[in-house]
């Protein structure tokens, strides 16, 4: 990797960070009139938030959406479609479970609660949520089924489970559904999307594989929709 090419990474960064850094410096100076309580440490926290977006970037460019796609596109040498659905749950089931925002949503609902909803069993339903709407997806593409067809009759139960579970886990479901779309799943389960689709005769990626992420996200809100129905 030339050292040009590692300077201007960091500059693009740079310049993707700092539009909010400035406004929210803005802000905190001159609206609140609150001054910055360490200077040397948010000079710091900005220079390793840069690199660490850096690095991040770089490393799903090389690593994360590469093994992604080049496991998509060996599924299909698998015997069984359903096989290859099973996996591919595993995988979604995974990777939500070391996604940190979903980490620290589930602990605050389990202090909010007061312990009624126990992080773990939160964790957990909505990894299982994410792997099934993973799954679907991945059914789509092998079958080379419209999205709306799964789309559609998903939405009218997610509405119709709002309309039966309690209030208080509602706004939790939408809340978990948003977690999960993290730096680890989204590169990841997408460039397994993309990668099958590519192989899969008479399948178009911008039609099949794009879709997905919404299918993963509509499965973790009727998961903890049934959750608080059940524990209800």
């Amino acid at each position: 990797m030339k050292f040009s090419y590692i300077l201007k990474g960091l500059w693009d960064t740079f310049k993707d960070i700092m539009p909010v850094t400035i406004f929210m410096l803005f802000l905190q100076l001159f609206i609140f009139k609150k001054p910055l309580k360490d200077v040397k440490l948010f000079i710091t926290g900005l220079f390793l938030s840069i690199l660490g977006l850096f690095l991040f970037l770089e490393g799903t460019n090389l690593f994360l959406l590469p093994l992604g796609e080049s496991v998509g596109e060996n599924l299909v040498t698998l015997d069984s479609k359903w096989i290859i659905i099973l996996l591919v749950f595993i995988i979604g089931f995974s990777t939500t479970l070391v996604e940190p925002a979903l980490a620290t949503l589930a602990m605050e609902v389990e202090e909010v609660s007061v312990g009624s909803i126990p992080r773990k069993t939160l964790v957990y339903t909505v990894a299982t949520g994410f792997g099934t709407g993973l799954s679907l997806g991945i059914y789509k593409i092998l079958y080379n089924i419209k999205t709306s067809k799964i789309v559609i009759p998903l939405l009218i139960l997610s509405t119709l489970l709002c309309l039966i579970a309690p209030e208080e886990i509602i706004g939790i479901a939408m809340d978990c559904a948003s977690s999960t779309t993290g730096p680890v799943n989204i590169p990841l389960n997408l460039s397994i999307a993309l990668g099958l689709s590519k192989v899969i005769e008479g399948s178009d990626p911008l039609l099949s594989a794009f879709g997905i992420i919404g299918l993963t996200s509509l499965g973790p809100i009727i998961s903890v929709l049934l959750l608080g129905i059940v524990s209800k």
